[in-house]
């Protein structure tokens, strides 16, 4: 009778333990934390964060102040000390910048570079770019009377949308968020947090404000894994499914 029981219950066992063994090794991976560039927010992940659920990932979109490096280095810490666990930090364009500095929090094991700055010690946005000519679309920016910019409609289409379906644009264009101009020449601090962590870098080919050229030299500076992805700047929206398993594959597979 001992020996039927145990033939019987044996499966069953088996069964319990393995379902019981994947929440742990899920909870063993780190919690996503993405972070906006400028002229955007938190919403800039939506088509990208359902891929990284569905790849049983937790994820926090922050939702940056834009009025200072700063105050956006101080909100992204802010949440990931409130995760309790380790984070990889994902930024996009200027959220680069901020990761590079965040990045130095002792709770994040990881970095993920999005068609982003990646500056080197004690740099700025602006220190980088000055070793090039202004780009054609710096002149059509909108500044208002307080210092905070914006993009013309037809403008942010042509450069920084460029590639997205015209409704898509339009939105984007509406609902931008408006960044203050300092915060382009705010520094990071003598050590970039991609000194201390492995790193990936997805390149947007057809990027119109970061060009390509410039993203694979931030790559090779940071010596990070290398995600080409056909898309212009905001190519998270474009091929969100390509960003997502890049991301992915950082945090573990």
């Amino acid at each position: 009778m001992l020996r039927l029981l145990a033939r019987l219950t044996a499966p069953v066992l088996a069964a319990a333990t393995l379902s019981m063994a994947v929440p742990v090794a899920a909870a063993e991976r780190p919690t996503v934390v993405l972070v906006h560039g400028a002229w955007a927010d938190g919403s800039n992940w939506e088509t990208v964060i359902p891929y990284l659920h569905r790849a049983g990932l937790k994820v926090v979109a922050v939702q940056n102040p834009m009025s200072s490096l700063e105050a956006d280095v101080a909100n992204v810490n802010r949440v990931v000390n409130d995760q309790g666990g380790d984070v990889l930090l994902v930024g996009h364009s200027y959220g680069g910048v901020v990761i590079s500095e965040a990045g130095n929090n002792e709770h994040v094991k990881g970095l993920v570079y999005v068609a982003a700055f990646a500056p080197g010690s004690n740099q700025s946005v602006n220190s980088i770019l000055s070793g090039f000519p202004p780009p054609v679309w710096f002149p059509m920016l909108h500044a208002d009377a307080a210092g905070w910019v914006t993009w013309p409609a037809e403008a942010m289409a042509t450069y920084f949308s460029a590639g997205l379906p015209a409704e898509l644009q339009a939105v984007l264009a509406s609902t931008q968020h408006p960044t203050f101009h300092g915060v382009n020449d705010a520094a990071i601090g003598a050590t970039p947090a991609w000194t201390n962590h492995p790193t990936t870098y997805v390149v947007a080919t057809e990027d119109q404000i970061i060009p390509a050229p410039l993203q694979q030299h931030f790559a090779g500076a940071m010596n990070a894994t290398v995600v080409p992805v056909e898309g212009g700047h905001l190519v998270m929206l474009a091929q969100p499914e390509a960003v997502a398993n890049a991301i992915i594959a950082a945090a573990g597979g």
